[in-house]
Order: C-alpha cells, then structure tokens, then sequence
C-alpha cells in the first residue's frame, strides 16, 4: 500500500477534524465525545493514520480508532456531563476553569516528574531535563514537544496541552551537555517528548551534535523515543529531509555511539503497511537499532495474539521486542488499564508463544516512583498467592534485580494498590530514605535484609 500512502504530512486537531473525508463515517454520539473530551486531553492524528491503519467498517471497536480518537468514557461521567454543557452554554471562563480541574485530578505528572526527576546544576534547575537512574539522562527539546499523532492513553499528555505549569522543554543542548560533563556515571540519554521525529533534521542534528564531543565520550548510547515509525513512517521514507536523517544516524554510529530508536508500536496493525516495514528496514540499514515498546492497553491490544503478532514481525524486520509496561496512572487511565494479574497473563501468554529471538522483551513493567517493576510471576508461597516483583531499574542502589512479594490483589491495577506478601509492614526498599539529589537514591544497607 506504500503507493497509496500520503506523500504529504496532514494533520487533524479537534477543529479541523470535521473536515477530513471519514468524518461523516463517525457516528454522532462519537463526534460530541471527541469535542468534549478533547477539550481536556488532547487530540491529534494524520491522514495517514486515518487511510492506512483505521479499519473503517469496525468502528469504534476498531484499536486504532480507539487509540486515537477520544471516547466518553475517557471521562467521569459527571466531569463529561459538566463539560458539555458549558460547551454548549459557550462560557469559556467557566469552561477553562473546568477544565483545569479537571486536569488537575488526573496525575499529570506521575513518578515523580516534576518533584524529583528534575536536576540542578549550580543550584540551578537545568530545563528540559529529567534524571531518574544513575545512568540514564532524558531530555525534551523544545522543538519537540508535539506528534505527527497523540496516543489517547500517552502519559506524556501535560506536554501537549498548552499549559506552561504541565509544560517541560529545553531551547538548546547547551545546558544538557554542561550536565553531561558534571556526570560521567550517565551512559544514556533519552531524546524525548512530544516526538524528536516531528523535527527536521537540521533541528535534530543541533540537539544530537553536542553529545559527539569528545569530552562526553562517557555517554555511549543515544536513545531516541518516537512514534513516527508507526503514525508516519514518510519521514524515514519520502519527506523532503528522510535521506539526510539516514546519513545524520549513519554519523552517530560511525561516531562510535550505539544509536537505538525506542519505536511505540501499540499494535500490529502499525506495522503492516509496506511503507512502515521499509522505513524500518531503512533506519536499521544505517546501523541504529530499533527497539519496541508498549504499554498493554484494554480496547487495544489486551490479546495475546496482538502481541505474538507485533513481536514476530517485528524480528522478522530486524526490530528487537524491548518492553511490554503497564498503563500509567495519569490521564484516561481508568479506560486502559487491566488489572496486573490479567497483564501478566496475557504477557505469559504471548511469550510463550513466540521464539528466542522474541523473547528479549521483558514485562509487564510499571514505571512507579521508585523505579521499573518487574511483575515476575503469581505463584503461592509458604500457602500464599502473591505476586512475585523485581526492580528493573530503580532511584536507590542495590535493589535491581532482588525479588520481593507483593499479597495477590486480582483488582490491583497499579503498585500503589500492592501490599507487601507474609504480613510485612513494608517493603524492603521503603526502609531507606531517598537520596539527597532528585531522582537518584542512596545505597540501602543490604544487611538483614
């Protein structure tokens, strides 16, 4: 269908959606759900998305409808009802202000975002820069901070709403590598968003040239997050600029950086159309790698066969299944997420019915306050289900990769919901103090652990 394809990028918002040619497919009642819930979480697609990967006759079950398009029960009933009516009554002040609280209720900052991922240098906090694990900087280059589509489950919506207070960016790499410099124990940095792919090249090679200094030689690996692989694979293909970005990731790896696009690829369906397999096989053609991620989504890939699916072709193109996490605890969450035991399940499922080379992907994961948990299994211990958790990466030292139990909760959604296994007070982690700089912890006393 690479013929078929839109060879220029068109965008659709809450206003302009009434004019894209499937408008009229909509039924009503789906049209005033977007118009209301967009209003508070944002609304973005293409027409790429809208021509190749919405199956029209399947609506609104369709996942890719689901994934993009807002629904009314994204909503508390109450929050959607007021909402419209003030649509309706065309009150803007009241509507704003409505709006905001709203927003306020929904965690749009979850993990510690904002009080303790942000760094200082100097006593300065350094924009657009968040550092959770010792080894791992991200970074959200102002130029960035949009999508060529937004995900209505994306954690990241604050950035996209317009709202300074919710907002984190930075205009430049400068203050980015005057950190770097300060801390050799950082690896990785995380390029992030938004999207760094809604850039043009020349934008993005002034955000990667600095970390190719020979004084920041420590950092190894340059990750890049983004959706684009499968929302509008033209920019690795056909845009005006797809060639130079190739010869820009052809650099950074003769430059001696492991270069690794972290692709969202929610479902298979991203990955079927023949211009999405090619501007996959090019971006590996340079020597980057392309790893896959996903939360596990109910209306969107809560099927074993979805990710069996996703997994296989994606090796079959040289991309490497990387995480499967667990719905955040902001924005629709109540929409998405699925109780822990029924994510394990279908992760179980779905790996073992794959090869080896699939099973690189680990999950499920959340990505909580103290760090990536593991859910590793539900089995029963000393006459007690439980679930069986490990830190995959974590704020304080010493705690990767230790197992500890959480009592089994088959309605539990989130780690906050877990109490610890065997009639513990706590878990061992929570004896200790955070460290004193955000985001990075202090080493725990493993002694009598």
């Amino acid at each position: 269908m690479a013929d078929l394809s839109p060879a220029k990028y068109k965008p659709y918002n809450r206003s302009s959606i009434t004019r894209s040619p499937q408008w009229e497919r909509i039924p009503q009642d789906l049209r005033e759900a977007v118009e209301v819930v967009a209003h508070v979480l944002p609304f973005r697609t293409n027409q790429y998305v809208l021509d190749e990967l919405i199956n029209w006759d399947k609506i609104p079950d369709d996942p890719i409808f689901r994934l993009n398009f807002p629904h009314r029960t994204m909503l508390e009933p109450d929050d959607y009802t007021a909402l419209r009516d003030l649509i309706r009554s065309g009150d803007k002040q009241r509507l704003a202000k409505q709006i905001f609280e709203v927003r306020t209720r929904m965690n749009p900052h979850p993990a510690g975002q904002l009080s303790h991922n942000v760094p200082e240098l100097d006593g300065q906090v350094v924009p657009g820069i968040q550092h959770k694990y010792d080894q791992t900087v991200l970074f959200f280059p102002s130029a960035g901070q949009t999508c060529h589509a937004y995900c209505t489950f994306c954690f990241r919506w604050p950035q996209f709403v317009g709202e300074e207070d919710l907002h984190f960016a930075a205009r430049d790499a400068e203050g980015l590598a005057a950190y770097l410099r300060r801390h050799p124990e950082v690896t990785d940095v995380l390029i992030t968003g938004g999207d760094p792919m809604i850039m043009r090249t020349g934008a993005l090679e002034r955000y990667l040239e600095p970390l190719l200094a020979p004084d920041l030689a420590h950092v190894q690996n340059i990750r890049i997050g983004t959706k684009a692989v499968g929302y509008w694979p033209q920019r690795f293909v056909s845009d005006v600029d797809a060639d130079d970005l190739l010869r820009l990731f052809e650099r950074i790896v003769g430059a001696g950086k492991h270069l690794a696009l972290m692709a969202h690829y929610n479902h298979p369906a991203e990955l079927r159309p023949a211009i999405a397999q090619q501007a996959l096989r090019r971006i590996t053609g340079t020597g980057a790698v392309v790893r896959m991620q996903s939360p596990v989504l109910r209306h969107i890939n809560d099927d074993p066969a979805a990710w069996q699916e996703l997994w296989t072709l994606g090796v079959k193109l040289g991309a490497v299944p990387y995480y499967m996490f667990v719905e955040r605890d902001t924005g629709a969450r109540s929409y998405f997420e699925l109780p822990l035991a029924e994510a394990y399940d279908i992760f179980r499922t779905a790996y073992s019915s794959v090869s080896g080379l699939s099973r690189t992907v680990r999950g499920p994961s959340m990505s909580a306050f103290p760090g990536k948990v593991l859910i590793d299994g539900t089995p029963t211990i000393r006459g007690e289900k439980v679930f069986a958790l490990q830190f995959l990466q974590a704020r304080q030292d010493g705690v990767v990769r230790r197992p500890f139990y959480a009592k089994f909760d088959p309605s539990a959604t989130w780690f906050d919901q877990l109490v610890p296994a065997f009639g513990e007070r706590s878990f061992f982690f929570e004896e200790e103090p955070a460290g004193d700089r955000p985001g990075i912890g202090r080493p725990l006393d493993l002694v009598g652990v």
